[in-house]
């Protein structure tokens, strides 16, 4: 009898022994303590597979934004498309922008949910821990956590006056400061106020894009402002209070593409698509309907900096972002039972001119408006542990946008322009319950049920010919008014086995779901993630000091929400793939070797990939220049719509090995120097969901290397670092565009090594 594949992962992963971090070293001699599952657990006691970071870490590693979570987050890939940061976890993640799309990860700060690609790219700063949730979260977190959640905990105000003070210097002239210091008011709580500044030049050079009387422009820069003041009460025993209120400005020039044009002499398909690496992707219909399946575009960028493609180009211009946040928390002790409220409201304005080689994307407005409010109930009774509530959320969007070229007419001309307003409406009601049949043995139960509510208008301007670069006036002579109305039912169902304080073994199976929407041809249906995991947490050696813990996991996804740009004058399409199924395994470990030796090593295996994804091409079409995407929304006799079946998932390395190594010199006057060494390595992966070789990114690895001088007082330190050693930049973004009769692959890349000075000041 052949046995499902899925009962083969879950074996081997109890056999093999769920995740803790490589970057538990800090940790060491404490206990961890995670707020996962909405109550104080030690990590090593909570049945999902998941990394933590604390403070130490953070501030080591440089921590800013979202993109530097890669260095220290092994499962964690990041695809930056521009401003707009997309997460994917095991291989599940969202591949567009789209304003009617959401996420796959769910992101909280501090109980905040945040949701749009472009609000991810703010700032981080003043973090007491980064919690990585790895699996569908759908019983706890709720929509949108099919790949996994991520919670940022900021600091908050201490009970005595204290500071503390990190300065930065590096190369690309890079200065960093970041700062808080607490103000009590008493035993009855206080006042925390923190700080960041943050800036760098680029780190990639531009000089066929220079504007007038800049004869050298970068990209990739960062300007970062950040503010926080977070006031923590404790009127009673009982009562306990969090509000927070943020601001955060971001005025940097994103990275710019790197493009190859295929309409350069002897780049393109030629007449029949077979030149360059190019395939028919519709031979039946006469003319090229060609796609660069084989073309090895980005071996021919040699100036990863660079437009290879005729000139003038776009100038480029920065991106201004400006956040303003306000959130709280508010827990009382009813005596046994603790009830709980998360509230959070957040607008960010976003101004961004985004340079494309021949073409400007103008956003005359963009505004999010998001809130969410959490209520709950955490108890204990006997046995049982539980938890319930409700949630509810809404989010606001209002966007108007055109993509122009300045080279159609003697005033350039839009291409088109689009104004994008959504409404969407979440409510929520969940519940879990764990029942301890026994003292090892104890049973997991949780439901959440979902309402979503979602409404667009969608107004399209059309081409504008010979127009400056303006908003357009008056309404929209195209306008599309859309709905999309979900309700999906999540559960979870786990046992948890523990013989002794040092062992967790589990095995669960749960459920996500991420809502539908629509794009401007109409709307796509929800998500879902059947996900069924094992796993073993161990604590080893005679005071637990070494831990050891591994997962499998295997998933089966059903209507996976899939981005094609076609036709950039109608803008992004969304499919629903037929089904995926991604299944993998992870083990990592970190080990006390010496009272001033730590180990720590992981290996985690993917295998991700679409079991029928029904998509369309952008084409280069060698008879109509202006014709950008294949005509297969309604197959005729000639066409069969391409069925991508076979293809991995975008940002899904089979293979990604971590190895660390901490050892302490011990000085003098108890003084100490500890030297570090991480190393990451990721095998090869795609960008798209193409798997065009292009956007095939090879094998690398990327070590960082660091000494951390620290007196007895451990009042201050200082560290000298260098990451990415070996100076690797893989794809940040890779994509096949077809504009009009422009035809480009368009890469952005990761950064290059640094290295600087960082000074951190506590008092």
């Amino acid at each position: 009898m052949r046995i499902p594949r899925y009962r083969c992962v879950l074996f081997a992963s109890c056999a093999l022994g769920v995740t803790a971090s490589p970057a538990l070293a800090q940790y060491s001699d404490s206990e961890i303590i995670v707020t996962a599952q909405n109550r104080s657990e030690n990590v090593q006691d909570v049945p999902i597979a998941m990394d933590v970071f604390g403070d130490e870490t953070i501030e080591d590693a440089g921590i800013t934004d979202f993109q530097d979570l890669t260095r220290i987050a092994p499962a964690l890939n990041i695809t930056q498309d521009s401003n707009y940061t997309r997460v994917a976890l095991r291989g599940v993640g969202t591949n567009s922008n789209d304003e009617g799309q959401d996420q796959s990860v769910a992101v909280n700060i501090d109980g905040e949910y945040i949701n749009r690609p472009n609000v991810l790219n703010l700032a981080l700063f003043d973090i007491e821990r980064i919690e990585v949730l790895r699996g569908p979260q759908g019983t706890l977190y709720g929509r949108n956590a099919t790949g996994g959640a991520i919670n940022f905990i900021t600091r908050k105000a201490g009970t005595e006056f204290g500071g503390d003070f990190n300065a930065t210097y590096g190369n690309y002239d890079h200065r960093k400061l970041e700062a808080g210091v607490d103000i009590p008011f008493g035993p009855i709580g206080g006042l925390r106020v923190a700080g960041l500044y943050n800036k760098r030049d680029g780190y990639f050079f531009h000089p066929n894009r220079a504007a007038a009387g800049n004869d050298r422009v970068r990209s990739g820069t960062a300007d970062n402002l950040g503010a926080r003041a977070t006031l923590s009460l404790m009127p009673t025993d009982r009562l306990t209070i969090d509000v927070s209120g943020e601001y955060v400005h971001n005025q940097n020039i994103v990275a710019a593409f790197a493009a190859y044009s295929f309409n350069e002499p002897g780049r393109g398909p030629g007449p029949d698509c077979s030149q360059n690496g190019f395939v028919d992707a519709a031979p039946l219909i006469p003319g090229g309907q060609c796609i660069p399946a084989n073309s090895n575009a980005q071996a021919q960028i040699t100036d990863r900096s660079s437009y290879d493609g005729p000139v003038p180009v776009i100038p480029l211009n920065p991106n201004e972002q400006d956040s303003y946040a306000v959130r709280g928390k508010v827990q009382y002790d009813l005596g046994g039972v603790t009830l709980t409220y998360l509230g959070g409201y957040r607008r960010t304005d976003q101004d961004t001119d985004l340079a494309l080689p021949n073409y400007i994307f103008f956003e005359f407005g963009n505004r999010v408006e998001t809130q969410s409010h959490e209520l709950r109930l955490n108890g204990e009774s006997g046995a049982l542990t539980y938890q319930g509530g409700v949630f509810v959320y809404r989010e606001q969007l209002d966007n108007l946008r055109g993509l122009y070229n300045p080279f159609i007419g003697p005033n350039g001309s839009f291409i088109n322009t689009f104004s994008r307003g959504t409404d969407s409406k979440s409510y929520a009601g969940f519940g879990q319950l764990e029942f301890a049949v026994s003292e090892a043995v104890s049973l997991v139960g949780g439901l959440r049920y979902t309402i979503d509510r979602r409404d667009g208008v969608f107004g399209n301007y059309g081409f504008r010919f010979n127009t400056p670069p303006a908003a357009p006036d008056g309404p929209p002579p195209s306008v599309l008014d859309l709905e999309q109305d979900n309700e999906q039912l999540t559960w979870l169902a786990g046992v948890n086995y523990q013989p002794n304080i040092d062992t967790l073994i589990y095995g669960k199976v749960s459920t996500g779901y991420k809502s539908g929407g629509f794009d401007s041809v109409g709307p796509y249906d929800p998500e879902t993630n059947t996900a069924y995991e094992g796993g073993v947490k161990l604590n080893l050696g005679p005071r637990g000091e070494h831990v050891l813990n591994a997962a499998g996991f295997y998933y089966d996804y059903k209507d996976l929400q899939t981005a094609v740009l076609l036709n950039p004058g109608i803008g992004q399409q969304i499919f629903n793939a037929g089904a995926a199924t991604i299944w993998g395994f992870e083990i990592e470990g970190n080990f006390k070797l010496s009272p001033v030796d730590t180990f720590s090593a992981s290996f985690n295996y993917l295998n991700a990939q679409y079991d029928e994804l029904l998509a369309s091409y952008a084409i280069f079409d060698t008879v109509n220049p202006n014709n950008n995407g294949l005509a297969d929304l309604d197959p005729g006799p000639d066409l069969v719509q391409p069925n991508l079946a076979g293809n991995t998932l975008p940002q899904s390395p089979k293979f990604t090995i971590t190895l660390g190594y901490d050892h302490v010199f011990e000085l003098p006057n108890a003084a100490t120097i500890t030297a570090s060494a991480y190393s990451r390595f990721k095998s090869e992966y795609y960008l798209d969901i193409f798997n065009y070789r292009s956007s095939e990114q090879d094998a690398y690895t990327q070590t960082d290397l660091s000494l951390k001088y620290e007196p007895a007082s451990a009042v201050w330190n200082v560290q000298a670092f260098v990451r990415n050693l070996e100076d690797e930049q893989p794809l940040a973004y890779a994509g096949f565009v077809s504009a009009g009769p422009d035809d480009t692959f368009n890469f952005t890349f990761q950064p290059p090594r640094t290295y600087g000075v960082r000074v951190g000041v506590e008092f």
